[in-house]
């Protein structure tokens, strides 16, 4: 059974935490060297109780129809928009932590409904099991690959036989894992990016790309945690929203592509509209866990290699200020079948929330590649 789903709440109870946060003392090094600044954090938190218009917020997140359906004992939760084209493509995509559905907000209706010549898509985004509105599992053993079995259910209830996978972040290897289980499922794959390990010899540009994903490690403690103890993290996730904020805010602005301010990127009402998605449900401790059943399993295939060969047709976007961010050359070694290939000028880890527009076009140019043709016919 399908059910719709609309995005209702109270805020009385997030405000008066809001106010009440007892803040930490300020950073003792400049900028974001220690975390998110405490005058970043107040800030933002004290719009989110005084300025975020709740109302406006709702009918945001109420913008594309919603449903939930139980699939392995868990409700998933998800974005539904089909085409009216007789052509339109399935497109699944899937989002990962600390995004949710809300990144892709702006680049739904273009899919659906693009200009004479585009190619459409009928838009399916689900929450993955623990975050947004997808129930929290209650027992562990919710993988990366138990997701893709269960996406690849919702497909077949929403009768769509065959389709396209694109993900980012948890995306990727979601998708990826769907080529592996599922390949008779998949018209190809989409990611950003794909997921290799380095190749030796290096060319500069591959030297630097080793040398960024090094230099990130040290914004590795969040994963750490929720890769080992995401119980403990998840009470303040949880109970206090400026915790949260804090905790998801520093990744924002270290994976997004901006010039030192997150502002020229993201409003506030966009970073807090992604935050309601943790905080409504209570779910920093749920989303937390996905780390902990399959973190280690996916940053082995872009440290240390993997041996698998996924033969799905593939399109790949490396935005510049993804990491990891692999060559071609190091992608053809695990994605023999790269039928699309490109690296966009700007946008990092959350591509379709920092550039809706650029996402748009990859989707696009990357559907004019896939060998086999749109279904004659929209699913009834």
């Amino acid at each position: 059974m399908i059910t719709p789903f609309t995005v209702t709440f109270d805020p009385d109870d997030l405000r008066t935490r809001l106010r009440r946060t007892r803040w930490p003392s300020a950073q003792t090094a400049p900028g974001w060297a220690q975390g998110t600044p405490l005058e970043f954090a107040r800030s933002l938190c004290t719009y989110w109780a005084d300025g975020y218009d709740f109302d406006a917020a709702a009918q945001r997140l109420n913008r594309h129809p919603q449903f939930r359906t139980v699939i392995d004992g868990v409700a998933i939760h998800f974005l539904h928009a089909r085409s009216e084209r007789p052509d339109a493509r399935p497109l699944l995509m899937t989002h990962g932590w600390p995004g949710s559905v809300v990144e892709f907000a702006e680049v739904v209706t273009p899919l659906t409904t693009p200009p004479p010549g585009e190619p459409a898509f009928h838009v399916v985004c689900p929450s993955l099991p623990g975050y947004g509105f997808s129930d929290q599992p209650a027992v562990a053993g919710w993988t990366v690959h138990r997701v893709a079995d269960a996406w690849a259910e919702l497909m077949t209830r929403l009768d769509y036989p065959r389709f396209i996978a694109e993900g980012h972040d948890w995306g990727t290897t979601i998708s990826t894992s769907l080529a592996v289980r599922h390949p008779h499922r998949l018209i190809g794959i989409h990611l950003m990016p794909p997921l290799v390990a380095p190749l030796d010899p290096v060319t500069p540009a591959e030297r630097k790309s080793i040398a960024d994903l090094t230099a990130a490690a040290t914004g590795d403690g969040y994963s750490l945690e929720q890769s080992t103890r995401p119980q403990t993290i998840g009470y303040a996730l949880v109970d206090s929203p400026a915790a949260l904020c804090a905790w998801i805010i520093e990744k924002f602005h270290a994976w997004t592509d901006h010039d030192g301010d997150l502002s020229t990127v993201f409003t506030d009402d966009q970073l807090l509209d992604n935050l309601m998605l943790y905080w409504l449900p209570a779910t920093g401790a749920s989303a937390a866990r996905l780390y902990w059943e399959s973190f280690a399993e996916v940053q082995a295939v872009f440290r240390t290699g993997t041996t698998d060969v996924i033969t799905a047709p593939t399109a790949c976007s490396v935005f510049p200020r993804e990491i990891p961010h692999p060559s071609r050359r190091w992608a053809e070694q695990r994605f023999p079948n790269i039928h699309y290939w490109n690296e966009p000028p700007r946008g990092g880890h959350f591509a379709a929330f920092e550039q809706p527009a650029l996402f748009i076009q990859e989707i696009r140019n990357a559907a004019h590649h896939w060998p086999e043709p749109a279904r004659s016919r929209p699913p009834a």
